[in-house]
């Protein structure tokens, strides 16, 4: 069904609006804290990997030091919201702005000497930067705070409506309006000339050249604002956690915003948002329950690079379309199969690494595990087979499954196609 009419268009109102009924309702679904902290943390996460998709997806430029704009950002919040004089002013729902011009402003310090390469040189300047700001927040303790990093108190100032961002739901709220409106403008941008353009720096940039187009100048203004909102997150970050530390402008918190975003796909822009899902996901719930979350991070995203190298994202579009052009019902068997299948493979994978790791680990506290609110014996040999069985059983079923379904995908697509192809003719 077409929803696009002139000069109004539905669908992307339709979007819009999900998006905002979603970031509303959520904390009504999710009513334990711990849900709303990790609510908390998802959103400062999507605004950071938005920002990094600003310069990898839309301007191919391959940072290893986006944290620096982030952390930096949120140094100079923690600061004003620690500060007697004008920080103290500001009310703590415009902090965030204060981190996002900060960011900026190193944006506009740092870029001018990034940009002026691009590829891998630029890629490698970025490192060098990471690491240099890194090693300065230890060399400064009077402002990065030392190894301790700087704390500070939401809770300041008289409460506006009552509202005084202690209780976990409010500053759930004020991340959620940050996001949506952050995440509007960086919509935005891509419809203007200068996100158009660089585009088109990313694709060809000796076309650009050509045209009259300095790419330089392209990619320092995308940067800028690239640093503006990686600065907002990072001053709705120590709102929320009230700390920061020299973790915020570290090269593993720049690593791990590149991996989110490449698992959300860098092609879309919706992309890092289910990227920022996954990885807090992996890194703040997983870690609660496994000591080897990092290996299954790192697994996932190795699948996702040899079978959806375009992400979570693309994966999501090819099934809706199938589904808008009625082919489901030729694909859906062989794709539950297969689910049925992945799933029992994922649980036998899970119970082999997590018995090998108590064995590594906590051998020494005894042979006996906890394992989805099972007792395990690690040192008996049954445990060991149901891992194997389960493991083996999902090597034959895909065997089995996949080559049918991989002929109904192949000859389902093949149709889409030819019918597009028909009527653009």
């Amino acid at each position: 069904m077409r929803l696009t009419y002139s000069p109004i268009n539905f669908g992307r109102y339709f979007v819009w609006g999900a998006f905002a009924l979603i970031l509303l309702l959520a904390p009504m679904v999710f009513t334990k804290g711990a849900a709303l902290s990790i609510l908390s943390q998802i959103g400062t996460v999507m605004i950071f990997a938005l920002s990094y998709n600003m310069l990898l997806g839309q301007g191919g430029m391959l940072s290893f030091g986006h944290a620096v704009y982030s952390g930096l950002g949120a140094f100079f919040a923690v600061h004003a919201m620690n500060s007697s004089g004008v920080g103290a002013a500001i009310p703590t729902a415009l902090i965030p702005l204060v981190g996002g011009l900060a960011g900026m402003g190193f944006g506009i310090l740092f870029g001018y000497v990034t940009t002026k390469k691009s590829g891998t040189t630029f890629a490698m300047i970025t490192l060098g930067l990471v690491e240099l700001v890194f090693a300065s927040s230890l060399m400064f303790p009077d402002f990065f705070g030392g190894e301790g990093g700087v704390t500070t108190n939401r809770v300041r100032g008289t409460a506006l409506w009552g509202i005084s961002y202690g209780p976990q739901i409010q500053v759930y709220y004020l991340i959620a309006a940050w996001l949506f409106v952050s995440t509007i403008a960086m919509f935005a941008f891509t419809q203007t000339p200068l996100g158009r353009m660089v585009n088109a720096v990313r694709d060809n940039p000796e076309r650009v050249e050509f045209v009259g187009y300095d790419t330089q100048w392209v990619r320092y203004l995308t940067l800028i604002l690239s640093a503006f909102f990686a600065g907002i997150s990072g001053g709705l970050g120590a709102i929320n956690f009230e700390i920061v530390s020299a973790e915020n402008v570290s090269a593993i918190r720049s690593g791990a915003v590149l991996l989110f975003v490449f698992i959300g796909g860098i092609g879309f822009f919706f992309g890092p948002l289910l990227g920022a899902v996954v990885g807090v996901f992996f890194s703040v719930m997983l870690s609660d329950f496994t000591p080897a979350w990092q290996l299954y991070l790192g697994l996932f995203f190795i699948l996702m690079v040899r079978y959806a190298p375009a992400g979570l994202a693309s994966l999501i579009l090819m099934l809706m379309r199938v589904v808008a052009h009625g082919h489901l019902r030729r694909i859906w068997k062989g794709l539950l199969a297969l689910t049925v299948v992945a799933i029992l493979g994922l649980i036998g994978f899970v119970m082999g690494i997590e018995m090998l790791y108590h064995l590594t680990l906590e051998g020494a506290n005894g042979s006996t595990m906890t394992l989805w609110r099972q007792q395990i014996d690690t040192k008996t040999a049954l445990p060991w087979v149901i891992a194997g069985a389960l493991l083996a059983s999902a090597v034959v079923g895909y065997r089995w499954f996949q080559p049918a379904y991989y002929a109904a995908w192949s000859d389902v697509n093949a149709q889409i196609v030819a019918k597009q192809r028909g009527s653009m003719a």
